[in-house]
Parts: C-alpha cells; sequence; structure tokens
C-alpha cells in the first residue's frame, strides 16, 4: 500500500513539472520571452516589416511645391533567440532604407534612409533567477548603397559613402540586465571597435574620414560601450520600441598632421545614438509610423560651408545648421505592416 501511495506521490509531482515546463515553454513559444524556468530549451523569433510609400501632384497650386514627388520607405526588423537552461543567445538584425523621387531633379532617386545594424549576444544566467547575464556582444553597422551630399552641386559626381564604406565592427564582453523582452542594458567597460573605409573617401580630406586617418582603411578603438534597448506595445494596435548606444574611446587624443593640429578629441567626445520607433497600426496589415534618431559622433564633423570644383569655399544653404555636429533623421510614413 505504502508503495502505491509513494508511486503515485512521484506521477504526480512528475505531471505538475511537466505541466510548469509545458507553461514555461508556451509563453516561451508565444514570444513574451518571459521565463524563469532554468530548464527551458527553445527557438523563438519575432520581427515586423513596414512598406511605406507617399505621393503628390500639383498643378495650378497657389501655395507652390513640387510639381510630382514620391517616397517610398522599408524598415525590417527581426529578432532570433534561442534560450539554452541558463545560456541565452539573441540575435537582433535591422534594416532601413528609403529613396525620394522629385519632378524638379527629373525624378533622380535620393535616398532618405539606409542602414544595416546586426547586434549578436551571448550570455550566462547568474543564477537560476537572477536577472543578470555575463555576456559577449558583437554589432555590425553598414549601408546597402552610395551615399551622396545632394546639398553640393554636381553631388553626383563622387560619393561620401558606400557598402562598407564605412563598416563599424564591435567586439565587447560585459555584463547584460535583461527584464523579460521588454527591457535590455549591456555594458562592457572594455570594448573594441574598428573602423573599416575604402580609401577612395579617406584621401579626399586631410582630415581622413569617419575617423579614420587620411589615406588609411581602418582605425582600432577602445573604450566603455553601453546599449540599451526598450520595447513595448503600448496598446493592442500601439508597438514602441527605443534604443540608446553610447561609446567612449580611452584611445581618443588630439590628432596633429606636419606640426598642425587636424582634430581635436578625448575620451570625453561620447559617441551618442538614440534611436525611437511608434507603430500605430489599424485594419490589419496597416500602420502610420514615425521615428527619430538622433546621433553625436566626434568622428563626423559639420560644416556650414563647402569647397567647389573650381577650389572656392561657399556657405551651404541649409536650414538646420543650427544643430550642429548633431545628425538627425526624422520619418513619417502610412503603409505596410507586417508582424510575425
Amino acid at each position: 500500500m505504502k508503495q502505491h501511495l509513494l508511486l503515485s506521490a512521484l506521477v504526480a509531482a512528475s505531471l505538475t513539472t511537466q505541466g510548469q515546463v509545458a507553461t514555461e515553454y508556451e509563453k516561451i513559444v508565444s514570444k513574451s520571452i518571459e521565463t524563469t524556468n532554468i530548464d527551458t530549451v527553445a527557438w523563438i523569433y519575432s520581427g515586423t516589416v513596414n512598406l511605406g510609400v507617399n505621393q503628390g501632384i500639383l498643378h495650378n497650386w497657389a501655395a507652390g511645391g513640387e510639381l510630382a514627388s514620391l517616397t517610398v520607405n522599408g524598415l525590417a526588423q527581426g529578432t532570433l533567440t534561442r534560450y539554452n537552461r541558463r545560456h541565452l543567445w539573441t540575435n537582433n538584425l535591422e534594416a532601413a532604407y528609403g529613396l525620394f523621387y522629385a519632378y524638379s531633379n527629373s525624378f533622380i532617386p535620393r535616398k532618405t534612409d539606409d542602414r544595416i545594424d546586426l547586434t549578436s549576444k551571448y550570455g550566462y544566467r547568474l543564477s537560476e533567477k537572477s536577472n543578470f547575464y555575463l555576456t559577449g556582444l558583437f554589432n555590425a553597422k553598414t549601408q546597402f548603397t552610395k551615399g551622396y551630399d545632394y546639398e553640393v552641386p554636381s553631388w553626383d559626381t563622387f560619393s561620401t559613402s558606400n557598402f562598407l564604406s564605412p563598416l563599424y565592427l564591435t567586439l565587447a564582453p560585459g555584463i547584460e540586465y535583461r527584464k523579460g523582452s521588454e527591457i535590455s542594458v549591456f555594458f562592457s567597460p572594455l570594448a573594441a571597435r574598428v573602423t573599416f573605409v575604402n580609401r577612395y573617401y579617406t584621401s579626399r580630406n586631410q582630415e581622413g574620414a569617419f575617423g579614420v586617418p587620411y589615406n588609411e582603411t581602418s582605425r582600432f578603438e577602445l573604450g566603455a560601450y553601453l546599449t540599451a534597448r526598450y520595447q513595448k506595445d503600448l496598446a493592442e494596435n500601439i508597438a514602441y520600441r527605443s534604443r540608446l548606444d553610447l561609446y567612449s574611446n580611452y584611445l581618443a587624443k588630439d590628432r596633429y598632421e606636419n606640426g598642425i593640429l587636424v582634430k581635436e578629441d578625448n575620451p570625453g567626445n561620447i559617441d551618442i545614438m538614440w534611436d525611437h520607433f511608434i507603430s500605430f497600426k489599424f485594419f490589419k496589415y496597416f500602420s502610420l509610423n514615425l521615428g527619430l534618431t538622433a546621433i553625436y559622433d566626434n568622428d563626423i564633423p559639420y560644416s556650414t560651408t563647402y569647397t567647389d570644383a573650381n577650389g572656392t569655399v561657399l556657405p551651404k544653404e541649409e536650414p538646420f545648421q543650427w544643430m550642429g555636429w548633431w545628425q538627425i533623421k526624422q520619418t513619417f510614413s502610412v503603409g505596410f505592416n507586417y508582424k510575425f
């Protein structure tokens, strides 16, 4: 009799444990990414694709404006995560591209957005109930196609950037705090970053390009790196996500060429990237999308003048000069939205 009671108790405990594991697994597969079960083993993925188109035509319009214009932009974001007990591997890919066509320039496309951003992190949870992970991070940033300075006359005679020029690679060991799928904060006190650029761009100016010295093709940096991500569904049809990156280069210092100061720099010149994106979904596959990105990088200065083909220095007629060295990108679109 005692043996039967003991066997029944063991079976009940086993079923309860299996039920808890199944519940945790179902929670993971439903993409909530909320689990404290140390025995969870699962692959999960999620992502969104946004395609937006804005079009306009004017005829005899008293207020004036572009006779015909078309803007097309796309944004894709995907996440692939591997849970293996206390091991966690997360991969995030963001890709964006946008083009503007206008009658005034014969519908020659001009870029409004262009970026590829891949982050891969492998972490080990410090304890079964901890939200902290010992983590290694790899990040790569570049773009799809050539970039141009459209403010300069004959802008299409030379490009200012290209695919893999620049290419930013970051490799960093550190510690990460994770709170479910909503909050992730990673910090590394010793992060290595390498910038690669084609010599075509670094040889055009005495200062080089993208922080890479004149006529060189790469630059190595070592410093402190912090990246934080936040994403949340504010309502059933409203999704918001934000990302903040900070980097301080310990090796930064003033650079001289032939005894002439060509660049002022120090570890206090912190690189900043702060990105926001909010999507208002309506019907099933359509949404209003609003994005704002602010970047400060001491390696990418801003000048209120440019040099023409004759070597004459001329002022730029640009309405946002008051922003200085900040790089600002704001987008608004209405279009197709697919979430998986």
